[in-house]
């Protein structure tokens, strides 16, 4: 099982057993006042985790990204030897 399979089961599982609770197929022993009140927002809970731990995770990998130097110059170098190519067959580029 791919992993993204495995999260989309999770998510399935998640919404389907907060669904049948919401909709009183599934009876808990929770007092009345918070299925009605706190049960119904878990969802967006749910959803605004996820996009916290979305843009932490995104931010700790900016500030954890290292230069590569060695890529860059390997660039240039092609990017040098495109141009030449591109002279040889008489195309006008800019420098």
């Amino acid at each position: 099982m791919t992993k993204a399979t495995e999260t989309f089961s999770l998510i399935g599982a998640f919404l389907l057993s907060w669904a049948l609770v919401n909709f009183n197929f599934i009876t808990l022993p929770i007092s009345q006042k918070f299925l009605e009140e706190v049960w119904p927002t878990f969802p967006w809970v749910a959803l605004v985790s996820f996009g916290a731990y979305s843009l932490a995770n995104i931010g700790w990998a900016l500030i954890t990204f290292r230069d590569c130097p060695e890529a860059h110059q390997e660039l240039m170098v092609e990017i040098q030897q495109a141009k030449a190519d591109l002279r040889a067959k008489k195309v006008q580029i800019d420098n």
